[in-house]
């Protein structure tokens, strides 16, 4: 096998097999416990409630568990959190099995969930660069994220195909799924140098922030994700365009949330392949732009199969604007500080992804669905314009490295 293979790489295919399993846990749990929790309560705001309480832990802890994963070794950190997860599924089979599985309970544990992914996360995102070469990390990245959107697709139709059998046998297969990702990643072996001790303080934690303020590149890089996914998510409104705008039932409302991932995935398959290795600043701006002029097609398309495509181009785009931005980022990064820079990285996608439905619903309320998606869409192609003269430096970026 070539030695520039990513399949030569054996602690990165371990990882990257192991957080498939996570992945695709994930996506299942969030599924089984969302219907259960509406067939305890037939309450939308609990609905609401179950994400508002993974989300919040995630906002508060997220810094902190930056600077955990920059002191600690992460491999360990990502499997003990695998581990939690596990059990956490254990403690949802034994209830739902035992009858006694409750509002309380589903809420309880939410916030649980939510405190073991801020944890998760940074570490997960600094492992990856520590598993292969730098000159591997964009085609490596893009992999990783083809496994995400696997889970994406997959898990959640999986899960819900399970549950016909009960609540308990997703929460067990999930359990088992986080089992063994935690095991596969306590096997990985790479080099861990243990950072010099240092005491704590709000300037260590919020290192990270300090840092891609001071390089532009950075700070450029994740704000252009921020604003432009803020702007232009339509993802929240595919409710009301599936069945007041294209006029389609709920088989066509899952052909619109599918589109978007299954563009991303195709994406990101092509990426491992043939990876972008020049004119990089202006390939993500390009693909940005394309993001937010598909988000626009789609905001004016009375057409189910354009609004099809539209969502397609926009998932694949989105997908060239992550792999370009998360490979700067972590080569513009001392393996010293990925941790906590992951961290404000990770705040700033959950704060866009969150935000941006909330955006989309009140401008939504305001001019209609479709005034809202043509407003966003046209305010992601500004935000490229701006970001560009702001950041000359990322937009003239010749390599990642």
């Amino acid at each position: 096998m070539p030695t520039d293979s990513l399949f030569s790489q054996r602690a990165y295919m371990r990882f990257w097999f192991a957080r498939l399993a996570g992945a695709a846990g994930n996506q299942m749990m969030m599924v089984a416990v969302g219907w259960q929790m509406y067939d305890l309560t037939a309450s939308a705001w609990d609905l609401g409630l179950v994400g508002l309480l993974q989300f919040l832990p995630a906002l508060v802890l997220t810094l902190p568990a930056g600077h955990v994963a920059d002191r600690h070794h992460r491999g360990r950190i990502l499997a003990a959190t695998m581990g939690l997860s596990a059990l956490l599924g254990l403690v949802l089979v034994i209830a739902s099995q035992g009858q006694w599985a409750s509002r309380e309970l589903l809420l309880a544990l939410s916030v649980a969930l939510g405190t073991v992914k801020a944890f998760q996360m940074p570490a997960s995102q600094s492992l990856a660069p520590l598993l292969v070469p730098p000159s591997m990390l964009p085609r490596a990245l893009a992999f990783s994220s083809s496994a995400m959107q696997v889970s994406i697709i997959a898990g959640p139709a999986l899960g819900g195909f399970i549950y016909v059998a009960g609540p308990h046998a997703v929460y067990a297969v999930c359990a088992g799924l986080f089992a063994i990702g935690s095991g596969m990643i306590l096997g990985l072996r790479y080099e861990h140098q243990p950072p010099p001790k240092e005491p704590v303080t709000l300037q260590t934690v919020f290192a990270g922030v300090h840092y891609i303020w001071q390089r532009k590149v950075v700070l450029g890089a994740i704000s252009l994700d921020l604003f432009a996914v803020l702007l232009g998510g339509a993802t929240a409104l595919l409710p009301m365009f599936a069945k007041d705008v294209l006029h389609v039932g709920p088989w066509g409302l899952g052909l619109l949330r599918s589109a978007p991932g299954v563009g991303a995935l195709l994406m990101s398959a092509a990426l491992t392949r043939w990876p972008v290795t020049r004119r990089v600043g202006r390939v993500m701006f390009a693909s940005v732009a394309v993001y937010g002029a598909a988000t626009l097609a789609f905001g004016l398309s009375t057409s189910f199969v354009l609004s099809l495509v539209a969502l397609f181009v926009s998932g694949a785009a989105d997908m060239v604007s992550v792999v370009i931005r998360h490979s700067l980022v972590q080569l513009e990064t001392p393996n010293d500080m990925r941790g906590r820079v992951s961290a404000v990285n990770s705040i700033f996608i959950g704060a866009s992804n969150q935000l941006g439905e909330f955006e989309s619903g009140a401008v939504a309320a305001w001019l209609g669905p479709v005034g809202s998606v043509v407003v966003g869409g046209v305010g992601t192609l500004i935000v490229v314009a701006v970001w560009m003269k702001l950041f000359p430096s990322l937009a003239q970026r010749e390599r990642l490295a």
